[in-house]
């Protein structure tokens, strides 16, 4: 059986998306990239325009479950919020399909990929492309923390799926 995963990294300028396959214990990415919005355009329309990507590659891929990154507050409030727009508009384009949200913050993603939430994006992208056989050529960031949070989920909806039957 094969479970199909929509990794989000998400953002109001760049929205990184990768579709990650778990195919028995095998890992593979199906696609990855960036969603770009205009910075000229107001907030309302670059929202609409994530909307509208973003549900064009739930119709594509169908996944059975997208996971995002959660919010990162540090020292920048208004991109936070941003960051929280985004994420908003990807549970919508989910929920409108009826496909699941997971969410995980940036150390669970770090920790289940390399073995460590203190991995630097280095790490992150030399494990992201050994784990699913991507080739050594360096994909956007996004991209790539997009195909860690599908990674994440992958390797840890099996477990939490055991663990909540073992109540």
């Amino acid at each position: 059986m094969t479970v199909k995963i929509l990794g989000i990294d998400p953002g109001i300028a760049n929205t990184g998306f990768g579709v990650v396959a778990r195919r028995g214990a095998r890992l593979v990415a199906l696609d990855g990239g960036v969603l770009h919005t205009d910075a000229g355009d107001p907030p309302e329309r670059r929202l609409d325009v994530l909307f509208t990507e973003l549900d064009e590659l739930l119709e594509r891929h169908r996944p059975d479950a997208v996971a995002l990154e959660d919010l990162y507050f540090g020292a920048n409030a208004r991109s936070a919020f941003a960051v929280g727009q985004a994420r908003g508009v990807a549970m919508l384009a989910a929920g409108r399909r009826g496909v699941p949200c997971a969410s995980y913050t940036p150390q669970q993603v770090k920790q289940a990929v390399c073995g460590s939430g203190r991995a630097d994006k280095r790490q992150v992208a030399r494990m992201v492309r050994s784990l699913l056989g991507l080739p050594d050529e360096p994909l956007p960031d996004h991209a790539t923390d997009a195909l860690a949070v599908g990674v994440c989920h992958a390797n840890h909806a099996p477990l939490a799926g055991v663990l909540a039957g073992v109540r």
